[in-house]
């Protein structure tokens, strides 16, 4: 007997974003898991303050500028491919930590999983969301 309300099975996906392939396949992946559960699928991208500019100052705005530029593609891509199959999804950007601003926007959005792309530089992003997220990572090829 189930508890009113209550949805068996995945009910919120939070999948990082970042412009590479191995993100991409991770979209992909969380994309098919959000649609087959009727699920919805948190696209997140954080702006990584590793990035040179921030330490020098010489071109932070450009920086900031070519974030927010991704994240409106980023929107459109949602709205041209999740729309038309019934995805329910949101974006969200962040400046930080990649798998801190992962984990607090999964615990935000009281997500089920954490999709992530396996990188190819190391992947201190995935090592740091397995040892310290409260539920479930998915890291995709």
């Amino acid at each position: 007997m189930g508890v009113p309300g209550a949805k068996d099975g995945v009910a919120v996906v939070v999948v990082g974003i970042d412009g590479s392939q191995s993100a991409m396949n991770a979209f992909a992946w969380a994309t098919g898991l959000a649609r087959r559960e009727q699920a919805r699928l948190v696209l997140v991208f954080v702006e990584a303050l590793t990035n040179p500019a921030y330490w020098t100052g010489v071109s932070v705005a450009g920086a900031q500028e070519a974030a927010a530029a991704y994240v409106d593609e980023l929107r459109l891509d949602a709205t041209r491919y999740l729309d038309p199959i019934g995805v329910p999804w949101d974006v969200v950007h962040l400046r930080g930590d990649p798998a801190r601003g992962l984990e607090s926007v999964a615990e935000e959005v009281a997500a089920d999983c954490v999709v992530i792309g396996r990188s190819h530089h190391g992947g201190r992003v995935a090592r740091s969301l397995i040892a310290e997220a409260a539920r479930p990572v998915v890291v995709v090829p």
